[in-house]
């Protein structure tokens, strides 16, 4: 009989805790109920420049790899493809929907070791920079194979939009979130 209240008491336990999940998931979704649905992919995104499968992790406030997005089922983690193409980054995943990153959105890429519950080798995973509407993102990517994220992230790069070095004629070019280099700033 004492064994039965143990079980019992564990079940019961088991219960709560997985209640208090599901009170936490709906919570999440109804604060971040103003962050719109990523965009659609456009027909034709033109030829994939380099495309790697492996897994989304989630996707992010920006700078904040703990605070998955809820919504439009862009926290959940799952098998996917992700292709480069000369319009943005496209990533097809099983099972739920297509992520989209225009690039005009994309505002830097960089590798990093884990993100909310995913963690990996130092600079295991490629982290996509993006706006989302008015909210920064990042989005995780996974590539299967190690050989891959090299590419994944040069080729991804590539699309970042650059402006110039403000208050400057010089005709060379930095990414959005890159700092200006010694010489730049001694210029400014």
């Amino acid at each position: 009989m004492e064994y039965l209240g143990w079980v019992v008491l564990t079940v019961a336990i088991i219960v709560v805790i997985v209640a208090l999940m599901g009170l936490g998931w709906r919570n999440r979704l109804r604060r971040q109920a103003d962050v719109p649905a990523p965009p659609e992919p456009p027909s034709d995104p033109g030829p994939v420049l380099y495309e790697a499968e492996g897994q989304y992790v989630a996707t992010t406030t920006a700078g904040d790899w703990l605070d998955r997005i809820a919504v439009h089922g862009l926290g959940l983690r799952g098998n996917a493809v992700a292709s480069v193409h000369r319009d943005g980054v496209l990533i097809a995943r099983t099972g739920a929907r297509t992520v989209f990153i225009p690039r005009a959105d994309l505002t830097s890429v960089q590798l990093a070791g884990g993100m909310t519950g995913k963690f990996v080798e130092k600079e295991g995973l490629v982290i996509l920079t993006w706006r989302l509407g008015t909210h920064g993102v990042d989005t995780g990517f996974r590539t299967r194979h190690a050989a891959h994220k090299a590419q994944l992230l040069a080729a991804a790069s590539a699309l970042v939009p650059t402006r110039a070095h403000p208050g400057t004629a010089r005709t060379d070019t930095i990414p959005d979130r890159t700092p200006p280099t010694p010489e730049g700033r001694e210029q400014l």
